[in-house]
């Protein structure tokens, strides 16, 4: 909206230059005009406004852009606008962004339970709402609680979205939506690395015609033909997906999708669950559902046997304290640390491998990722074509 009230002023005759804009862009970064519309509004026509002349303009464009002039001048023209600025606009100016040199500045706590300990009591002492800073739960700060800062290490509490990728925890709801498994673009070649991983078998009923068995028949019937049928030939392998969503994987959605649906058309036995970063005490099916209709990864286990491949999907980018500690889950508290459900699981799946969208050259910056691939005896293979093939041979094994 910024940048539309800039075009519109140009529009509307208001000879107002880039350099000025920018000039705006850094006094409201810097908090000059706080959060009044009219603090604003005299604020951005001194940077923007270089001749009394066009100021009549300037307020008939500030109107219509906030809403708070009629846009064809009448009554109330000439006065100071009194709207009020869009909440997202107060969002954004609420974003705390720091250098490189200023976030490395910045310490974290020192670990999963200060995090914890700390958190509570500020809750037992805050009175009210709080913005900046580096202590409170609030806004726009380096404090360990809160939205739209950063610190290496912290809870996010009202914030839309993820920004830095730092929080051990998160406090809000997410909404996260199903894998296309539809998608048919780029899913060709996946097919085909999938195709390693195939045992055909006959089952069911002879519903094929069998024309060896029938020529062999049929000769042997002294020339009258006897007809020979099959069971239909499909690949009896059975495989279990768990697809880690949301997050960071949000950078992945494409090249998991187009996985999801090659694994569709290739494994008759197919079933998926989805997770996030670790998996817990349960997973779910839909995401439109996932906080009312959970399914208890103790029922997971028990429903499909141990001849299933067990595979993965994920980046393992996450907290080490959701792999490690009880109550590290980002979205929830769980009773038991992930790595305990991460070993009930392979204990039960001994043909398993976690495939992963991250380039292989960046797993060893990531300690989480570490952490997954010894759980898994270093069975974690790249989202590529020949990191398909590696894992389809490992399932093979």
């Amino acid at each position: 909206m910024f940048t539309s009230f800039f075009f519109d002023l140009r529009k509307a005759g208001v000879p107002v230059s880039l350099t000025e804009y920018l000039t705006l862009m850094e006094a409201m970064k810097r908090g000059t005009a706080s959060f009044r519309v009219e603090e604003f509004y005299y604020l951005s026509r001194a940077c923007l406004v270089k001749d009394e002349r066009n100021l009549d303009r300037f307020d008939r464009v500030f109107g219509t852009t906030f809403k708070g002039l009629t846009g064809e001048g009448g009554e109330g023209a000439d006065e100071v606008p009194v709207t009020e600025i869009p909440e997202e606009w107060l969002r954004k100016l609420a974003e705390r962004f720091l250098t490189d040199e200023e976030k490395a500045q910045v310490q974290a706590l020192g670990g999963w339970d200060k995090l914890m300990e700390t958190l509570a009591q500020r809750l037992a002492e805050q009175q009210g709402r709080h913005q900046g800073g580096s202590k409170w739960i609030g806004t726009a700060g380096t404090s360990p609680f809160g939205a739209y800062g950063y610190n290496p290490e912290g809870v996010r509490i009202g914030q839309a979205g993820s920004r830095n990728r730092r929080a051990v925890k998160v406090w809000d709801k997410r909404e996260f939506k199903n894998l296309d498994d539809g998608v048919e673009i780029g899913t060709r070649n996946i097919k085909v690395a999938l195709r390693r991983l195939r045992k055909f078998a006959r089952t069911g009923a002879a519903s094929e015609l069998d024309l060896p068995g029938t020529i062999r028949a049929t000769a042997a019937n002294a020339g009258w033909l006897d007809l020979k049928m099959v069971p239909e030939r499909h690949n009896s392998v059975k495989v279990l997906l768990f697809l880690d969503i949301g997050g960071s994987m949000d950078d992945h959605i494409r090249l998991v999708e187009e996985l999801f649906s090659a694994a569709r058309g290739e494994f008759k036995h197919l079933e998926h669950f989805y997770f996030h970063n670790c998996v817990y005490e349960s997973v779910w099916r839909d995401n439109a559902r996932r906080n009312t209709e959970r399914t208890s990864t103790w029922d997971v286990l028990h429903t499909y046997p141990s001849d299933y491949k067990l595979v993965f999907v994920g980046d393992a980018a996450m907290s080490p304290y959701e792999i490690v500690y009880p109550g590290g889950g980002v979205e929830h508290w769980n009773e038991e640390a992930g790595q305990v459900w991460m070993q009930r699981v392979l204990s039960v799946y001994h043909k398993a491998v976690w495939l992963n969208p991250t380039p292989q050259q960046y797993w060893a910056y990531s300690e989480s990722t570490r952490l997954m691939q010894r759980l898994l005896d270093g069975r974690m293979f790249p989202l590529t074509l020949e990191g398909l093939d590696g894992a389809m041979r490992e399932l093979l094994r």
